[in-house]
């Protein structure tokens, strides 16, 4: 404090100079601590003045040191002796109405969210916000007599603030009593806070006459609580399935004191209030009815309690409550970050290690189907092994994770490698989204051109993003119970900025793809004959449209979009994780059990076999012609049926065949073999392979 007042007295702020030249003084009444002020008069005084320089001085906004010299006077000005003055009752009506307002300005100024970070300046001279609402608590009470001398209701208005004083006579069948703050007619959801009519007939019976209801409501209040500085409060979500973090207010502030002739009691009362915090993604609130207890710590200010009050109802949005007294009240909202049940936590990673190793295995058997059976090299292909060989890898890091997880270096490495090979894939997932586009729409580039920056997209990509991400933030770089990046820190949009950009890119080209298929369809729709166009155009306009996004939404990756709506339910994350942990199975259907390229490989290696199994299964006999043992002769005409040594020869009537008969004896006495030859001109020297006709 005194650092302050010499800093003022030194250097006064913009605030403190257009005081002195409107008073025509010194700050000392404002800036040094008086004894009190003698009069309401003296206090009207100082509080104009402070309005006017305020007003004057909005701009440049309060000093710190001003902020403690204004509390000082509301303080002071809220203890004023109010004896009404013996003449000029109406001129002293206006009066305290004006000092009232002025009150409530200066009030709103101090605690308006302009100023919310300078009160950390002042902490250690003032005990916070609330002594400012102490004051007017103090002030609206003491001057109520005289406020309510002439009308039941007077509403006294500023930004932040709004303070209703309403004044009844008890008698039997006496209302209840409502007081709800701004917005009363654009919204339904307020901040009200009621006195039961029961209570107050109550009250009449226990021999009041008259009633005085002060209502308060404060909307800046939250903002000026320091945000950093949490709750203590114990947490009353227990059952495993949520993180207590801490506990924030979380509401305006809403207050009221009853007068009973002129005197405070005390009575129950019901609120509602709205919720005011932000709610970050991965986090729930569990509203707490409170107020602020003046008497828990007195030498610093009071703190919130929640003794007396008791949620009626929660509801989306706003929270009602009933206490059992009367003061200031507000939410406190407990924090809490989305956790599991263990049995859900266990069946997910159960779920997770089968689907990986199911999806493992279905990469595997496309893989080896891809070398196995021969399918002709292309870019296509190239694209589905490389795809298969990052996401097989990431899935088998994957599974081991749980287990590296016990070594800090190992685990380490795990996750920059699940990183890296999960950036592999989603990189290979955007090159199989580009290479559809290009089919899709003509793309003038070479091959091989192509495939080169394939390449750099497929691996050198996600090897730059890890590079730079580990460069930057190796220290937050993995979290602190798992094998994964860290999801608390930026870190974690170096995975998922580059995984929405390719679900984003993957979106428009299966978007394409249907357009173009749909528009395919109906070009065959409309080659139909015109009866049957109409009953087939549905189908077939809605198969076109369904086709294209069953086999190509896994392969693109498009099932990932799930994860973002993972935090809402356990729902959509066994979802989430059987869209995606058999993924590869899904690869497995697309790539190699419904692939043309692959059934017509395999078709072939199947008839290839066939023919090889015909010819083993054979007995091949050689022959070569030799001057020493002719056992050939040509014959112009065919032979005779029933001779068994001859064969006939078929063939155009355009030609002329020869019929070469030959008997060999290695073959058993009833088989022989024939041949059909075509004689050529020149030297014929002709080597015959035979086949028996007969089965094996």
């Amino acid at each position: 404090m005194k650092q302050m007042s010499d800093a003022q007295s030194s250097q006064p702020s913009a605030f403190m100079n257009h005081v002195m030249k409107l008073s025509n003084s010194s700050q000392v009444a404002l800036g040094q601590q008086p004894s009190g002020l003698s009069s309401l008069a003296e206090a009207s005084a100082l509080l104009d003045v402070s309005v006017q320089a305020l007003e004057d001085t909005q701009h440049e906004g309060l000093q710190p040191a001003d902020m403690v010299s204004l509390i000082q006077l509301l303080s002071l000005a809220a203890d004023v002796p109010t004896q009404p003055p013996p003449d000029g009752a109406n001129r002293s009506q206006d009066s305290i109405r004006e000092l009232s307002q002025h009150f409530i300005s200066v009030a709103d100024t101090i605690i308006s969210q302009d100023n919310a970070f300078k009160w950390q300046a002042i902490k250690e001279v003032v005990n916070g916000p609330m002594d400012v609402v102490k004051s007017i608590d103090r002030m609206v009470t003491n001057l109520s007599p005289r406020l309510m001398a002439e009308t039941d209701h007077l509403t006294i208005h500023s930004p932040n603030i709004k303070v209703e004083v309403q004044q009844q006579r008890l008698q039997e069948g006496s209302r209840g009593s409502s007081f709800c703050g701004p917005d009363a007619e654009k919204h339904t959801n307020l901040d009200c806070i009621s006195v039961p009519h029961q209570k107050i007939q109550d009250l009449h019976n226990n021999g009041f006459h008259k009633l005085t209801l002060v209502n308060t409501w404060y909307g800046s209040l939250r903002p000026v609580f320091n945000p950093e500085e949490n709750i203590t409060m114990v947490p009353t979500v227990t059952d495993g399935s949520h993180r207590y973090l801490g506990t924030v207010l979380g509401s305006s502030v809403i207050s009221t004191t009853v007068l009973g002739d002129d005197q405070p009691v005390s009575t129950a009362v019901h609120f509602q209030l709205q919720h005011r915090a932000q709610n970050p993604t991965g986090t729930v609130y569990d509203p707490v009815c409170a107020f602020w207890d003046f008497d828990l710590t007195p030498e610093s200010g009071g703190w919130w309690n929640t003794k007396g009050c008791e949620v009626v109802s929660k509801q989306y949005g706003y929270t009602v409550c009933y206490c059992n007294h009367t003061t200031n009240f507000a939410l406190l909202l407990q924090v809490y970050e989305t956790q599991r049940s263990p049995e859900n936590e266990k069946a997910l990673q159960v779920l997770t290690f089968i689907g990986c190793g199911v999806s493992l295995c279905g990469l595997l058997f496309t893989f080896i189907l891809f070398i196995a059976v021969g399918v002709p090299k292309s870019d296509r292909t190239t694209v589905h092994k490389n795809l298969i060989v990052a996401l097989g890898i990431a899935e088998l890091l994957l599974m081991c994770s749980n287990w590296a997880s016990a070594n800090v270096a190992a685990c380490f490495v795990v996750t920059a490698l699940l990183h890296l090979f999960f950036m592999a894939s989603f990189s290979w997932m955007l090159v199989e989204g580009l290479l559809l586009w290009s089919k899709v729409v003509s793309v003038n580039i070479s091959e091989d051109r192509r495939m080169k920056l394939y390449y750099i997209i497929g691996w050198g990509l996600p090897v730059l993003i890890v590079g730079v991400t580990l460069a930057v933030s190796v220290d937050e770089y993995k979290a602190d119970d798992h094998c994964w990046l860290n999801v608390k820190t930026d870190t974690i949009w170096a995975f998922v900025g580059p995984v929405i950009f390719v679900l984003a890119v993957n979106a428009v080209v299966l978007c394409r793809v249907v357009m173009v298929t749909v528009s395919s369809a109906r070009r065959r729709a409309k080659m139909l004959s015109p009866s049957s166009a109409s009953k087939m155009q549905t189908f077939d306009l809605t198969w076109a449209v369904t086709r294209p996004v069953l086999i190509l939404l896994p392969v693109l990756g498009l099932t990932w979009l799930c994860g973002v709506l993972v935090h809402l339910s356990v729902v959509v994350a066994y979802v989430f994780i059987t869209l995606n942990a058999f993924q590869g199975l899904y690869i497995f259907l697309v790539y190699a059990v419904y692939n043309s390229e692959v059934r017509n490989a395999i078709k072939r290696i199947k008839e290839k076999r066939k023919a090889l199994s015909f010819t083993n299964c054979s007995q091949p006999t050689s022959f070569l012609p030799s001057q020493r043992a002719p056992i050939t002769s040509w014959s112009r005409s065919p032979p005779t049926p029933s001779s068994p040594e001859t064969s006939e020869t078929s063939g155009p009537s355009s030609s002329t065949f020869n019929s070469l008969v030959i008997k060999n004896e290695s073959f058993r006495k009833e088989s022989f073999v024939t041949f059909s030859l075509k004689p050529t001109s020149g030297n014929q020297v002709v080597q015959l392979t035979g086949f028996k006709p007969s089965g094996c």
